[in-house]
């Protein structure tokens, strides 16, 4: 079994380019025969079926699946069904100093099974439209694009390993996650695209765990920073509010008082007589 940690430490850390992305269509009971593999390269499954045999080892690919190789392997492949086999192959090359991942994850054949997901379905058609970009920025946007991919499809396996819903863990790391960018904007849609789950799952599990929808999250961890804030300095309201993640200063001020009764101001001046 891929351990999905290390995999995901090789490209989060490696040195390596992408060097094509490909988008196919292919014909129910089309055959591939004794072709051996160059690169390195994924298949991310779109739809149909199709089984694909590499170095003897067998496998059944679907929409969802996504199927690695590494150059100088052995691949027969079958479409079976009666449906067109759709899928995009993404191939990339280790720089000469990263040769040494060869010898793990990136240098075997074996399939993932993170379930289908729309955003990756999306962010691949993204890929396979920038792909063709030159020029550093474009190189940039392409790894961008291909990180995201991979993001989504590892936290995904790792939701089906844990079973069909997420785990307290994940939920965790959601809330650890917020408390450390609540400054930021922060949507339910972004949220859940982190996680790898779609808005709805996201928030339904989110509160299962935490007992707050996301976003009301959100509000109360901003709102407690806001009034620490208030505790210990005298700060411009303004301040405060681009400190906890809102631009709008009145709007702050609204829903602070929604949350403690009283505005940020009123607030304040509870401990304007502090003995220290």
């Amino acid at each position: 079994m891929i351990d999905l940690d290390k995999l995901a430490e090789i490209f989060a850390s490696g040195s390596y380019d992408i060097e094509g992305v490909h988008r196919l269509v292919i014909q129910p009971k089309s055959i591939l025969r004794e072709f051996r593999t160059i690169r390195h390269g994924f298949l991310f499954v779109i739809r149909g079926e199709a089984r694909m045999c590499v170095n003897g080892t067998s496998y059944e690919l679907h929409p969802g699946s996504i199927f690695h190789a590494a150059p100088g392997m052995q691949l027969d492949a079958q479409v079976i069904g009666t449906s067109e086999y759709e899928y995009y192959s993404l191939f990339y090359r280790f720089d000469k100093v990263d040769d040494e991942h060869s010898d793990h994850a990136c240098g075997s054949h074996f399939k993932l099974e993170p379930g289908a997901n729309p955003r990756v379905i999306e962010l691949l058609s993204m890929l396979h439209q920038n792909a063709p970009m030159l020029g550093g920025i474009g190189k940039l946007r392409i790894k961008e694009l291909f990180l995201s991919v991979m993001h989504q499809v590892l936290v995904g396996c790792r939701h089906r390993e844990s079973g069909n819903s997420p785990s307290k863990r994940v939920i965790e790391e959601a809330v650890a996650y917020i408390n450390g960018h609540y400054m930021n904007p922060l949507t339910l849609d972004g949220l859940a695209e982190l996680h790898a789950m779609s808005p709805k799952r996201f928030s339904y599990f989110f509160h299962k765990y935490t007992g707050f929808r996301p976003i009301d999250y959100v509000i109360h961890y901003r709102m407690e920073r806001a009034s620490e804030l208030l505790k210990t300095g005298h700060f411009p309201i303004r301040d405060i509010a681009v400190s906890v993640g809102y631009a709008n200063p009145l709007y702050f001020s609204r829903v602070f008082k929604k949350k403690f009764g009283v505005s940020p101001s009123a607030y304040t001046s509870q401990f304007d007589n502090r003995i220290y």
